[in-house]
Parts: structure tokens; sequence; C-alpha cells
């Protein structure tokens, strides 16, 4: 069995600098937590959760807030949850799951007591009113999403906006002129939900620098939602040729319903998204996307929480950038 004497000595330091780290009862250099990480990783050291715990007056239970609502693609959010909990193990912590629907009495209920040692909060609004909450607790916090007024707040997310305008560039490049947004579900952007408030940005600010036409139309998350869309756009805007697409679960249902109504996939439309990798590759004309590094960011988020646990600086902003892969659903728009 591995020994916290055994970290000491792999990662150059003594003893009690390893349990340290681990409680966070004293503060120690980035580098040297670092190294000890490291070394834990590597040699597999287990501290006993209790134990732990007694010492530090600490739970080791993170709680994740996730949004169990309309309008949000299930899968999508567990792929969060899932590299949440992975990751939260990795450093001997547990994570408790709230609800949305719990709000701002789930959080403080947690807060008030020693169940947790710190938040993840998903499903993040422009005007959230978590916030206020969330800037007086004694518990460190870290969002998954951006509000429009994030000062004081640690935030990490896809920079969507970003995301956004690059499936807006990518088809301007090909000459595409006429462009829609096939978005969330009404309930999203009525919600004021960030991440689908900033891909309506980033498309409508990209659209406008590349002198094209453009609308925006949220579409509900069914088969039957994305006929009527089609039949919409195309009954609006004969002379699209662009599709940029920001709902999961409409996107295979979308390139179905043009190609019925006598639309090409990539030969008279071209079709973007933003989703997971995953998903794009699958649809059966594989689809040009922005990726949802929703593993990335899970892990990420933990990262900092353990951070700020241990009382070491993080940024209070971490946007990713968007990373595009090209398939076959683009193509230069036909003379």
């Amino acid at each position: 069995m591995v020994k916290i004497t055994d970290v000491a000595r792999h990662a150059g330091v003594s003893p009690s600098t390893v349990s340290y780290a681990l409680s966070g009862k004293r503060p120690i250099s980035e580098e040297t937590r670092q190294r000890v990480e490291a070394a834990i990783l590597e040699l597999g050291y287990r501290p006993h959760a209790g134990a732990r715990a007694l010492a530090s007056s600490r739970s080791n239970v993170l709680a994740l807030v996730i949004p169990l609502r309309t309008g949000i693609h299930v899968p999508v959010v567990m792929q969060f949850a899932v590299s949440v909990v992975t990751t939260a193990r990795r450093y001997d912590h547990d994570v408790l799951l709230l609800t949305q629907e719990e709000g701002e009495d789930g959080l403080r209920r947690v807060a008030d007591t020693a169940l947790v040692d710190a938040l993840i909060v998903m499903d993040v609004q422009l005007h959230d009113p978590r916030l206020p909450l969330l800037r007086s607790l004694d518990r460190p916090s870290v969002m998954i999403g951006f509000p429009a007024e994030p000062d004081g707040l640690t935030c990490i997310d896809l920079d969507f906006k970003a995301a956004g305008e690059a499936c807006v560039e990518h088809l301007a490049r090909l000459g595409h002129r006429v462009v829609a947004l096939v978005g969330s579900p009404p309930e999203v952007y009525v919600r004021g939900t960030a991440f689908a408030q900033r891909v309506v940005q980033g498309f409508t600010a990209a659209a406008d620098r590349s002198g094209l036409s453009s609308s925006v139309h949220p579409c509900e998350a069914s088969p039957g939602a994305a006929r009527l869309v089609a039949e919409q756009l195309l009954r609006e805007q004969p002379a699209l040729t662009g599709v940029v697409v920001h709902n999961e679960a409409v996107l295979e249902p979308l390139i179905d319903a043009f190609e019925q109504l006598g639309l090409r996939v990539p030969g008279d439309l071209s079709v973007t998204a933003i989703c997971p990798d995953e998903l794009a590759e699958t649809v059966r004309v594989p689809v040009t996307s922005v990726a949802l590094p929703s593993a990335e960011v899970g892990e990420r988020a933990v990262q900092l929480l353990m951070k700020k646990l241990g009382g070491s600086a993080v940024p209070e902003a971490t946007l990713l950038p968007p990373r595009m892969t090209e398939r076959a659903s683009t193509a230069p728009r036909n003379a």
C-alpha cells in the first residue's frame, strides 16, 4: 500500500507538505502542489477519506448543479456530469448532484451545512438570480457558463460567441450569402440561457461583418419541429444556401427534412453545427462542426475548484477557443 511518505519522497517534499496539499490547511506554492498531485496520480495514493475530512474540516464532496428541465439536451449535460465526477474522484472527492429546480434554495441548503466543500453550477443565465448568493457564500464555486456580469466569479466554458462566428465565417469563405441559425428551443432563449444567447450574438455579428443576409430560428427538439423550420426557411428565404445548427436533437432530422424538400446537402445547402464530435461524425451526411468540449470543461472546472480549495489564485474567466472540423456537409456555393 502506498503511504504518504512514499508520495513525499517521490515529489521531493516532506510528508507534512503532502498533508497540506491534501487538506489545504496551509498555503503551498503552485509548483509544489503540482509535484504532489503528479506523485499522487503516478503512485496511485488513496488517502483515507474520513481522516482527511476530519483533519481538514471538509466533507470531500463537491456539489454539481445540473439542468434537468425543458429545452436542455440531456445527453450533452450528462457528458459534463461524467467528466466532473471522474475528475473529482482523481482528487478523492465525491459529487452531490442538485437538480436545477432546487435553484437558490438548493444552493443555500447545502452551503449552510457541511454537506459540500465547493460548487459547480451549470445552465448559467445572462442575468442569473443565483449570482448574489454565489458571491456571498463562504465556499468556492465555479460556473460552467458566463453571465452578463461575471465579475467576482470563476467561470469556464466554450467561447460560444466565437463558435457562432466560426460557423458563419466558414460559410462566408465558401461563398454563401444567405444563412440561417436553427437554434435551441424557444424556452432556452426565454430563460436567457447564456450559451444560447452567445451563439446568436456571434452568428449575427459575423453575418453582419461579412454582409450576409441572416435570420435566427429557435426550434423545438423534435423531428416535426425540424420539418416546420425547414419549410419556413425555404418559404421565407428561397436563396438560402447555408445553415448553422445549434440544437443537437434536430441536427439529423433537419438535414432529412431539407433533402425531402428537394435540397441536397451539401450540393444545394451547406450545414454546419455546434455539437459533440461523435454526433457530427455519425449523421448520415457527416457535419462540419465546432466541437462541444464537455470532457475538457468538466475536468478543468474541477481543477479550478481544487486550486481554490487549496488557497491558490485562479483566473476569473477561462474561455476555450472553438475547434472546427470540416466534414462532408459543407461545400462552395453553386454559382
